[in-house]
């Protein structure tokens, strides 16, 4: 199983790059997420939006509308893609589970239940 470090510390991924450990995620994880997937530096406005997003998933187990994301941290209303330019970059990043084909599908196209 791939892994990745931080820190001194080890994180398990999968062959995708998510973390196989939802509670393993911490800033300094997210930091390294996000140079994996290129995004150079994560700012409050990045963290802001990847701690809504983790905590929503762990409340209803399905990652957010986006236009929700952005009210809710008080960004402008297209705050995710102007910051990771992929709602699945963001889900990476924010340490959510792989997501399957029906949420990659969504999520590609801008749409999400909810």
């Amino acid at each position: 199983m791939p892994v990745i470090e931080y820190s001194g510390a080890r994180v398990n991924v999968d062959d995708e790059g998510y973390i196989v450990n939802f509670e393993d995620w911490n800033g300094d994880v997210a930091c390294a997420l996000a140079e994996k997937e290129g995004v150079e530096e994560l700012t409050k406005e990045h963290i802001d939006i990847l701690k809504f997003i983790r905590e929503y998933y762990r409340a209803h187990h399905f990652f957010p509308v986006l236009n929700a994301i952005c009210k809710n941290v008080h960004q402008p209303k297209n705050c995710v893609n102007e910051k990771f330019m992929d709602p699945l970059v963001a889900w990476k990043i924010a340490g959510l589970p792989a997501p399957d084909d029906l949420i990659i599908n969504l999520l590609k196209y801008g749409q999400s239940p909810g």
